[in-house]
């Protein structure tokens, strides 16, 4: 089978399948474990797909398992998997924008795949750009703050600098530390440089170049980019709000804490759990509220086009503004005086409902496999779907069927929202006649 014959969901999926075998002969090579003998093939692939669909669960301690040749393999995963979906769902999105705006010239273009040359280079080379930036920016911060301050040699600060700025803008959640970033829990350069990455890669391409082109003008922003930004800076106090709450006065998490302390660590944990699975505290010593505002964050994610996974805010911004117009009984839905198309408003619906069959799915698998909790295993499937990385602890202790059900919701977490958005818009059609109208029972 041609690639040009390929449908443009099935490059993605088919694109991402290859890095993780990529990655997994890589990581299967004696040199990439730090002891003796290579690692398993379930190991290896676990992490793999981990790393490329930067989620950052892990079966094995990072920094001991893995040798520096092992490690740099998964920064390259972690990299790839990054730069991968933010280009190709921003090409993807270009070719749909292109069918919706000129839809009877376009069509077949859209159908065959057909972009010029002119628009892939400038999406890739912006990609680059943006990742180039944001990636440098934090590595030189965290490198700066580990050889000043932790008596890091210039290497070795380089080294983890430069991971962990990968591994947050990617919103992987990899870390070079066996307790993440617990160590650094009042160190607000270290805690601030990463929650400050993550932000960036979970905002998506289309925003930043939107953000690059027209500035901070509130009123010339498209309608994506208000959605994208608003829902985030409401998720962000929303998350901050409820680990300080439930966790305030907790002796296991934040009780311990000063003031200054509390508020650095609970924006930390309230910045991470949509997007990337770094923590400063412990999620195994957290209260079932703190787990379940978490779980609701994983589930959402962030901006679409990003590095992160969920099903995305614009997602849940249609789903609440849709609630809201029936709510009101008006005729149709409507944001920042724009009318909300009903396609939009399908398309949107239908991910949400996909994404939670997904996770209950995943749910089910685990509790078969395992005696783990209902509430351990549903906070590791709605991280692996989200493709957070976050963990209650229980990850290594999965059973190999579980684990494949963990591989198998990580890869559909990551590929899954952008291949069924692009398979519904590519299938829209007019249709030429209608049935007749008749209303069931609702409620």
């Amino acid at each position: 089978m041609r690639l040009r014959s390929l449908h443009p969901a099935q490059l993605v999926v088919l694109a991402f399948a290859a890095a993780v075998l990529v990655g997994t002969l890589l990581l299967l090579l004696p040199v990439a474990r730090a002891g003796d003998g290579g690692a398993s093939f379930l190991t290896a692939l676990f992490t793999a797909t981990s790393a490329v669909c930067v989620t950052g669960l892990v079966v094995v301690d990072t920094p001991t398992y893995w040798s520096p040749t092992g490690q740099a393999v998964i920064m390259a995963l972690i990299q790839a998997g990054g730069f991968g979906i933010m280009a190709l769902t921003s090409l993807l999105a270009l070719l749909v924008a292109r069918r919706l705006g000129l839809r009877t010239r376009l069509l077949a273009q859209a159908e065959t795949k057909a972009l010029r040359l002119g628009d892939v280079r400038r999406v890739l080379l912006g990609v680059a750009l943006l990742s180039l930036l944001f990636e440098t920016a934090t590595a030189l911060v965290l490198t700066g703050r580990l050889y000043l301050s932790y008596d890091y040699s210039l290497g070795d600060a380089v080294w983890h600098g430069t991971f962990h700025a990968v591994s947050a803008f990617n919103n992987a959640g990899f870390s070079l530390w066996s307790d993440s970033l617990m160590g650094f829990v009042t160190d607000g350069w270290i805690s601030l440089a990463v929650a400050g990455a993550v932000i960036a890669g979970g905002l998506g391409f289309p925003v930043w170049i939107e953000l690059f082109r027209r500035g901070v003008s509130y009123r010339r922003w498209s309608i994506h980019t208000k959605l994208t930004i608003s829902v985030t800076v409401v998720l962000l106090f929303a998350g901050t709000a409820a680990v300080l709450a439930f966790e305030w006065s907790q002796p296991e998490t934040l009780g311990g804490l000063g003031v200054t302390g509390k508020l650095l660590a609970g924006f930390f944990q309230g910045v991470t759990p949509r997007t990337a699975g770094f923590n400063s505290l412990d999620y195994g010593e957290m209260q079932p509220e703190t787990l379940l505002v978490t779980e609701i964050l994983m589930f959402i994610g962030a901006g679409s086009a990003s590095t992160a996974g969920g099903i995305k805010v614009t997602t849940l911004a249609l789903l609440a503004l849709m609630v809201y117009a029936e709510v009101r009984g008006d005729p149709t839905v409507n944001a920042f005086g724009r009318r909300i198309p009903g396609v939009a408003q399908r398309q949107a619906f239908s991910i949400a409902v996909i994404a939670l069959v997904a996770v209950v799915t995943g749910t089910l698998l685990l509790m078969a496999t395992g005696p783990q909790s209902f509430g351990d295993t549903l906070f590791e499937a709605v991280s692996a779907f989200g493709t957070v990385g976050l963990s209650t602890g229980i990850t290594a202790d999965l059973s190999g069927a579980g684990k494949v059900a963990l591989i198998s919701l990580m890869f559909l977490g990551r590929t899954g929202p952008y291949t069924l958005f692009i398979a519904l818009v590519l299938r829209e059609r007019r249709r030429r006649y209608e049935y007749p109208e008749e209303r069931p029972i609702i409620g």
